[in-house]
């Protein structure tokens, strides 16, 4: 699961300001928050995904031997998005944002 720093800057903000612990008690026993969108992606999709936006026309050899990515970790973010948040920037709309950024800043 992946999510943009700025949806995590968002949510962090979003939570001090607007929840206090008698709402969070009245949720749930702890005060812990998952913030995530909720969403995984296989391996393979999310390489196809970067490979298509930065424009690579190479090819992509994946060794068969080798674990195929992480075991799923998708976060229950139902506690967040139940006190009014939800996760903007899709996975996409991130990786062509940052791409940008890195080309601008990074690239010379």
């Amino acid at each position: 699961e992946f999510l943009h720093v700025d949806d995590l800057a968002e949510a962090s903000i979003f939570l001090m300001e607007n929840i206090d612990a008698p709402k969070m008690r009245a949720i749930s026993e702890d005060y812990f928050v998952n913030v995530g969108t909720g969403k995984d992606i296989k391996l393979k999709e999310l390489v196809d995904k970067i490979k298509a936006i930065v424009g690579f026309r190479g090819e992509i050899v994946y060794n068969p031997s080798k674990p195929d990515g992480t075991p799923r970790k998708l976060l229950d973010v139902s506690k967040v998005n139940s006190l009014g948040w939800e996760a903007k920037i899709d996975l996409e709309t991130g990786i062509r944002e940052t791409y940008r950024w890195y080309r601008y800043n990074v690239e010379c």
